[in-house]
């Protein structure tokens, strides 16, 4: 029974792993199933039972680089001990891994487009904004803040680096943009200063 559970699990994974690659490569719209069948050496009724169709597919690979993404800025944030910093460098490590070549098509423009703003929203405050609002809690409590909603201080600083990391992916010197953008936040992080 093990055994059964094991070599489940590892065609999940295998899965995951190869229709990710077909998703950032070509986009959802033009990632055959048949292609990603073939290169895992299984047939369509195995996605099928596993994920149910192309869409599930997707969305589960959109849950996996969401997860890896809240994993980088979590690991960022955690280099500092100051409050302040540990909020700038986790919204740099969003930024960061957002714009990444493995995760830029799936996160930012085709998990919304394919499985809608509703669900894609759900995602995000299910990673990344969580640790967003949890940060900016702290920081609450801490008095760091003027009085202000931690809720929409949240959805604020969330739809900025969003946005942020759409225009940064388009830019020709990444790099520059992203210190460009890291500017601005942390103009913006310091007006909320008490």
């Amino acid at each position: 029974m093990k055994k059964n559970k094991e070599e489940t699990d590892e065609t999940i994974r295998k899965l995951i792993a190869i229709a990710r690659r077909h998703f950032t490569e070509k986009g959802y719209a033009d990632s055959a199933l048949e292609e990603i069948v073939s290169e895992a050496m299984l047939t369509r009724g195995a996605l099928y039972h596993h994920f149910g169709n192309k869409k599930g597919l997707f969305h589960v690979v959109l849950e996996a680089v969401q997860k890896e993404v809240a994993e980088q800025v979590e690991a960022e944030a955690s280099q500092s001990d100051d409050v302040w910093e540990q909020l700038l460098f986790g919204c740099r490590a969003f930024v960061k891994a957002a714009v990444e070549p493995r995760s830029r098509r799936i996160l930012l423009i085709d998990g919304p487009a394919v499985l809608g703003w509703d669900v894609w929203r759900k995602m995000d405050q299910q990673h990344s904004m969580r640790l967003l609002r949890g940060q900016l809690q702290i920081m609450k409590e801490q008095g760091c803040f003027r009085p202000a909603s931690i809720e929409a201080m949240t959805h604020f600083l969330s739809g900025a680096l969003n946005e942020s990391a759409l225009w940064i992916a388009q830019m020709p010197d990444q790099q520059q943009a992203l210190e460009e953008t890291m500017t601005v936040i942390a103009l913006l992080v310091e007006g909320l200063k008490r």
